[in-house]
C-alpha cells in the first residue's frame, strides 16, 4: 500500500472458487446513497479486469444490471454481490443501498463481510446514519477504511472532507483516520475547476499518476514534495501509536527514521485489528481509461490490510433446540455451518439464496438441514427440515458462474432451496447447528393493502408470502381486529418497492388502503335495557324478552356477563343464550362498529313463551337489549396508546420532545445513551404514529430511531370520537 510498483497482477476478468479461506476477503461498501458505492465497485471490477473499458462483463451483460426496479428509481434497493480477483486473492465486494428504508440490506452485508469500506462523498459529507453505522462496526471490531469520492464536484475539498471524517469517526482518536495518499490536482480550468490527475504516496513518497488512463509511478517534483512532509509526519505518528513494537515510537522520537517497509507492515496489522482506519481517494476511470484514480491503492488496501476469514471471530452457534456448541474455526474441513444473508427470486431459476459459508465446505446436490430464525412474529416460520442444495454459483451483473464448492470464508448464490429463508442456518444433516442471529430493524411504517382485483384475490396470499420470504425486515400481519392485511415496511421506499415487487414479480395488483388502528368502545355509565324479540309468522313464532343493565369496569376487564335472573322468568337453559347475543353485539360494537370492552351485563329479568321461544331469539333480544343500552348512555371510544422510546442525537432532543406534545404525547422521562444521544420514552395514541417512522427520520436529519409496544386503550377526545362516529355513519 504505498510502496508497491504499479504493475500489480489482475485477475483477467476471473474469480473463481478460492481453494482456501487465506484467500479470501469479504468487503461491504457502506455509505449514504449518492455517495458513488456502486460506481466505485464497477471501477474496482474494471481495475482488476473482471470488465472491459465500456462497463461490459467478460461473457456478456453489464455489471450494474441487477434489478429492474434499481433501474427505475436510479438508487440501490438490494443487497449486491460482485468478485474480482487481485493478485491472487479473491475479494468479494458487497454494494449496500445507502437509503435508510433498505438497511436491512445493510445489515445483511454488514454480516456476510469481514472489512467495512465507508464511502463518503466530497461534495456531500458525512450524514448521521454513516455515523451510526460506523459505531454499530466499532462495537464489533469490524476493520474499516473511508474512501472519499466525487472530487471532480465543484466544491470538493479533500483535505476539509479529511478533516471532517477525523471529527466524525476519530472519536478519542482522531490520529487513527488518516490520509495514506494525497490528491494530486492538475491545471485549473476556464471554468476555476482543478481535476485530480495522480495521488502522492504519503508513506512511499511517489506520485501515481493517472493522467494516462493507467497508473504510473514517479518521483515527486520539489513542489509536490513540499506538499507531503507535515502529512507524512502525522500519519507516521498515527502508525506508531497503534503498533504492537512498543519501541518504536522512542526510536522514532529519538530521531530513528523509520523503515517505510515496517510502516507498512504496522499499518497493515492496524488496520486488520479495527485499531486504523485509512482514508483513501478514487473517481472513476475516464473514457477509454483502463483504471479510474485510486482503485489499485484500494485493491492493494483490502488485499493486503484487510483480514482474511481466518481472522474474523464467527457468530456462536447452538443446537436447533439451544443447547451449546463449542465456537467454530475458520476451516474448510469442519462442521458445515452456513447462513443465508439474502433471498431473491429468479423468474427462470426460481428463489436463490446468497449463503455465507463460516465453517466446512459446501457443496452442490448434498442435503443440509435448515434451522429457522425466530421471526415467526414477521410471518417467517421457524424451520428445522432438511433439503437439497442445488446448483452453486456466484454472480457477476445478470450472469451466474457456476461453483464446485464454497469453502469456510466464502460467498455463493445456491439455487432451489425451497423453504430455507433470510437468517436460516445451513449445517450437515447429521450435525445440526443454529447460528446467532443477526439484529433485524424492527419495521413500524403499516400499509394497508388490498387485491386490486378478483384475479388478484386468489394469488394475494402466495405472493405476500414469498415477499416476506425474501425480507426479514418485512412484517405481514392479518389483523384480526380490523381485518386488513398489512404490512408493516421501514419507509415509503421500502414499501414502493415492496408493491412494485408484488406487481413485477408476482403478478398481484394491490391497493394500499388508509390503515386503520385497533379502535375499542366503552360505556361511560350505567344504562338499561330491553330486548323484545316477538314475531308471529304462521306455525312456531319467535318469542324472546330480556332486560339488562350495562355498568363500566376498569380497563382491560372485558365483557363480563352476569345473570341475576329470579323467578324463571328466562328459563335456564336460555340464559347462555341471551349472553351469547351480547357477547356478538358487543363484538359488532354498539356506536360506530369497533369492539365493546370493559362493561359488565347484568341479565335482569325477562319473558318467554312456552311454544315460540327458542335459543336464537334471545340471542336476538340479547342483542337488541345491549343495542338500546347503548342508545340510552354515552358510549366512549377507546384507542390504543403505545410506549415509545425515541433514540435521536442531543441536538435533535427538543424538537422530538415538541412533536411529540403536538401528538397528543405524554413524556414519561429521558436517559442518556451513547454516543452524544438521549433516549425519550413517552407515551403516545397509536392513531398518531402510523407514519412517525418516516417524520422521525425527517425531524432528526436520519439520526433518530424508535421503538415501540402496545401499552392499554384509553378514551379518545370526545372531537375525534365524534368525527369517527360520523365517517362510521356515513359508511352506513
Amino acid at each position: 500500500m504505498g510502496d508497491k510498483a504499479s504493475t500489480h497482477p489482475g485477475a483477467a476478468g476471473r474469480a473463481p472458487a478460492a481453494d482456501r479461506p487465506g484467500s479470501l476477503r469479504n468487503v461491504v461498501l457502506v455509505g449514504r446513497g449518492g455517495a458513488g458505492k456502486t460506481t466505485l465497485v464497477e471501477a474496482l471490477a474494471q481495475a482488476s479486469g473482471a470488465v472491459s473499458r465500456a462497463g461490459r462483463v467478460e461473457d456478456g451483460g453489464c455489471l450494474s444490471d441487477y434489478d429492474e426496479i434499481e433501474h427505475r428509481q436510479q438508487r440501490s434497493v438490494q443487497l449486491s454481490l460482485v468478485p474480482v480477483e487481485w493478485g491472487g486473492v479473491r475479494v468479494n465486494l458487497l454494494d449496500t443501498p445507502g437509503y435508510a428504508d433498505f438497511v436491512g440490506e445493510l445489515r445483511a452485508g454488514l454480516r456476510a463481510a469481514d472489512a467495512a469500506l465507508f464511502v463518503v462523498s466530497a461534495a456531500d459529507g458525512v450524514d448521521g446514519a454513516t455515523r451510526l453505522v460506523w459505531e454499530e462496526c466499532a462495537a464489533v471490531g469490524m476493520p474499516r477504511a473511508l474512501v472519499v469520492t466525487h472530487l471532480e464536484a465543484a466544491r470538493a475539498d479533500f483535505d476539509e472532507m479529511t478533516a471532517r471524517c477525523r471529527t466524525a469517526f476519530g472519536g478519542d482518536d482522531p490520529d487513527a483516520v488518516l490520509p495514506l495518499y494525497l490528491p494530486l490536482y492538475g491545471r485549473e480550468g476556464a471554468d476555476g475547476h482543478r481535476p485530480v490527475d495522480g495521488l502522492i504516496g504519503l508513506l512511499s513518497r511517489r506520485v501515481y499518476d493517472y493522467t494516462g488512463g493507467a497508473r504510473r509511478e514517479r518521483a515527486p517534483d520539489p513542489g509536490e514534495s513540499a506538499l507531503i512532509e507535515e502529512a507524512r509526519n502525522r500519519l507516521i505518528e498515527g502508525i506508531i501509536a497503534e503498533s504492537e513494537d512498543e519501541t518504536l515510537m522512542d526510536r522514532y522520537l529519538g530521531g530513528e527514521e523509520c523503515d517505510t517497509a515496517t510502516l507498512v507492515a504496522d499499518m497493515e496489522k492496524a488496520v486488520a485489528r479495527g485499531a486504523f482506519h485509512p482514508v483513501l481517494a478514487a473517481a472513476p476511470a475516464a473514457a477509454g481509461a483502463r483504471q479510474g484514480l485510486g482503485t489499485l491503492e484500494l485493491l492493494e488496501l483490502v488485499t493486503r490490510g484487510f483480514p482474511t476469514p481466518e481472522e474474523r471471530a464467527i457468530p456462536a452457534v447452538t443446537t436447533p433446540e439451544g443447547a451449546p456448541r463449542p465456537p467454530l474455526a475458520c476451516d474448510p474441513d469442519g462442521p458445515l455451518a452456513a447462513e443465508v444473508v439474502k433471498t431473491s427470486s429468479d423468474p427462470y431459476v426460481g428463489r436463490i439464496s446468497l449463503v455465507r459459508v463460516f465453517s466446512g465446505t459446501l457443496r452442490p446436490d448434498e442435503t443440509v438441514h435448515v434451522s429457522g430464525h425466530g421471526l415467526a412474529d414477521r410471518g417467517h416460520e421457524d424451520h428445522d427440515v432438511d433439503e437439497r442444495v442445488g446448483a452453486l454459483s456466484t454472480p457477476f451483473g445478470r450472469r451466474q458462474r457456476p461453483l464446485a464448492r464454497a469453502v469456510a470464508g466464502d460467498l455463493a448464490c445456491v439455487a432451489k432451496l425451497a423453504r430455507a429463508e433470510t437468517g436460516d442456518t445451513l449445517s450437515a444433516k447429521a450435525d445440526p447447528l443454529l447460528m446467532e442471529p443477526w439484529t433485524m430493524p424492527e419495521p413500524l411504517l403499516p400499509v394497508a393493502v388490498e387485491a386490486h382485483g378478483k384475479a388478484d384475490e386468489d394469488r394475494l396470499s402466495q405472493g405476500l408470502a414469498r415477499l416476506v420470504a425474501e425480507d426479514p425486515t418485512m412484517r405481514l400481519e392479518q389483523n384480526q381486529h380490523t381485518h386488513q392485511v398489512v404490512l408493516w415496511c421501514l419507509g415509503e421506499a421500502h414499501v414502493d418497492v415492496a408493491l412494485e415487487r408484488l406487481r413485477g414479480r408476482y403478478g398481484v395488483r394491490v391497493d394500499a388502503v388508509p390503515h386503520r388502528v385497533a379502535l375499542r368502545e366503552t360505556f361511560a355509565e350505567r344504562a338499561a335495557g330491553r330486548g323484545r324479540h316477538v314475531k308471529q309468522s304462521g306455525g312456531h313464532g319467535q318469542f324472546a324478552i330480556c332486560e339488562i343493565e350495562v355498568e363500566p369496569l376498569p380497563g382491560g376487564s372485558g365483557v363480563e356477563f352476569v345473570d341475576k335472573v329470579v323467578g324463571g322468568s328466562v328459563p335456564r337453559q336460555f340464559v347462555p343464550s341471551v349472553e351469547k347475543g351480547v357477547r356478538a353485539q358487543a363484538a359488532r360494537g354498539v356506536a360506530a362498529g369497533y369492539p365493546l370492552e370493559d362493561v359488565r351485563v347484568t341479565l335482569l329479568d325477562g319473558k318467554a313463551h312456552s311454544v315460540d321461544s327458542s335459543d336464537a331469539a334471545f340471542q336476538t333480544a340479547g342483542a337488541l337489549a345491549l343495542r338500546e343500552c347503548a342508545a340510552r348512555a354515552r358510549v366512549r371510544l377507546l384507542e390504543p396508546v403505545a410506549e415509545i422510546g425515541v433514540t435521536v442525537a442531543d441536538a435533535y432532543v427538543g424538537h422530538v420532545m415538541s412533536d411529540l406534545s403536538g401528538r397528543r404525547g405524554r413524556v414519561v422521562g429521558t436517559e442518556q445513551a451513547a454516543g452524544g444521544s438521549t433516549r425519550v420514552r413517552a407515551e403516545i395514541p397509536e392513531i398518531e404514529i402510523s407514519r412517525y417512522a418516516v417524520e422521525l427520520r425527517s425531524l432528526s436529519h436520519g439520526t433518530g430511531r424508535f421503538s415501540r409496544a402496545y401499552a392499554r386503550h384509553e378514551p379518545m377526545p370526545e372531537r375525534l370520537a365524534e368525527r369517527i362516529r360520523a365517517e362510521a355513519g356515513a359508511k352506513g
